[in-house]
């Protein structure tokens, strides 16, 4: 018998016994289904971790120099961080020395950043995220404008209060008029409005969008930092051979400027997007091992059913199975026929699991702050692990209706 006719009488005992095919397969579904929405889950995650969050604050092939690093995940004990802020501060008289040690093509900035108190004719006044920069700020991050223009080389060496707004930000102090042209205030001072940042998004649910950005020589920054400080300098390269050689070359400046001795370690940070992102890559690995795991245990219980069912559908076909062997089926016959059958159950389970998975993720992603994207090797595993389920439990049952005697099988009733 081939495959494809084992295949085809599976399908045609599986409509014949349509409830009882149902519940075969509903283990296996819900198994599938689990694994792929958190599978789906995890990896839309990681997807927002690397692209969205980390990735638009350390971009591709950047850095940044700062006291402490800038993004921290997992544990950091008290004294890590009494170390941390017994560093010295990055300050403004760093970046003569280290912007002249690069090579000509790699890209620098530098900010200041603090919760300043905002205010306009048109809104009550709030606190807003304030960034002064100067610099190839918006060309290292991939800020783009959806509105406006940025700030001239000219604006940025007379310190001219001007500013680019983000789409929060617009909304509350300018609702219903555009902002281009108009004024805010930063501490009690005028500040042009030149440009409207793009849409960022959000991070778990909080707006990425609440922003104010400002030429670093502009009068805000003393209210940002005081007396010179810097909160970082971002450095991006070409390519990521050069960011490690650039990295190097602003670990030297440093150590000489801080007159660190060769056995001392550093005492700043130099963070990378990789490296801001490897306590979660660890994080993600048991997680996805947690995502397959779990509901393996589904999937144990869906093929424990499945070869119930299989071992009463060879007690109900007995009589059918000795007609089989008496007109000359071998024992393959038989064995590939209900091997077929549990393999073909296990299967449709699996793509209604895979479908359902789907929807789950997708349905979790539009109520919660948790993204979901589908991850092609899940939808391989998922149906890799239908057939596998459908295979083992059907080996048992199969080869028990292979071995049974034509003669006691035709006199069975």
């Amino acid at each position: 018998m081939s495959v494809v006719e084992a295949i085809r009488l599976a399908l045609a005992q599986i409509r014949a016994q349509k409830l009882k095919s149902f519940f075969t397969l509903l283990g296996v579904a819900i198994g599938v289904m689990f694994l792929i929405a958190v599978v789906s889950i995890i990896d839309g995650m990681g997807r927002y971790m690397e692209d969205d969050l980390v990735g638009k604050i350390i971009t591709k092939n950047s850095f940044e120099l700062r006291r402490q690093p800038n993004i921290n995940m997992g544990d950091v004990d008290e004294s890590e961080w009494r170390a941390w802020r017994a560093r010295p501060r990055i300050t403004e008289d760093d970046i003569e020395p280290v912007t002249s040690a690069l090579p000509p093509d790699v890209r620098w900035a530098y900010e200041g950043q603090d919760a300043l108190t905002i205010e306009s004719r048109y809104a009550n006044p709030r606190k807003v995220f304030v960034q002064c920069v100067d610099g190839e700020w918006f060309a290292i991050k991939n800020m783009e404008l959806q509105e406006g223009r940025l700030p001239s080389p000219q604006e940025y060496a007379l310190g001219t209060p001007v500013a680019i707004i983000g789409e929060e930000a617009r909304k509350h102090f300018f609702p219903g008029v555009s902002p281009i042209g108009r004024e805010i205030r930063i501490g009690n001072l005028p500040y042009t409005v030149i440009g409207i940042a793009e849409k960022q998004g959000s991070a778990f649910g909080i707006s990425m969008d609440k922003f104010v950005i400002v030429p670093y020589k502009t009068p805000a920054h003393r209210l940002v930092n005081r007396f010179k400080v810097l909160d970082g300098i971002t450095i991006q390269a070409a390519s990521e051979q050069q960011l490690m050689s650039a990295m190097e070359i602003v670990r030297q400046v440093m150590r000489t400027r801080h007159k660190l001795r060769p056995g001392q370690p550093d005492d700043f940070s130099m963070q990378t997007a990789d490296a801001a992102l490897a306590f979660w890559k660890k994080i993600q690995g048991f997680l996805v091992l947690a995502g397959i795991a779990l509901p393996a245990i589904g999937l144990i219980v869906g093929s424990i059913v499945i070869m119930n069912i299989m071992l009463v559908a060879v007690a109900e076909r007995t009589r059918e199975i000795g007609v089989r062997k008496a007109l000359g089926a071998k024992r393959r016959d038989i064995l590939s026929q209900f091997l077929a059958e549990s393999t073909t159950l296990a299967m449709i389970g699996a793509a209604i699991g895979i479908a359902a998975g789907f929807g789950l993720a997708k349905l979790i992603a539009a109520v919660s702050p948790l993204p979901a994207s589908v991850a092609p090797w899940s939808v391989v595993v998922g149906v890799t692990v239908g057939a596998g389920v459908g295979i083992i439990s059907g080996v048992y049952p199969a080869s028990r209706a292979s071995r049974l005697d034509p003669v006691a099988a035709l006199r069975q009733e």
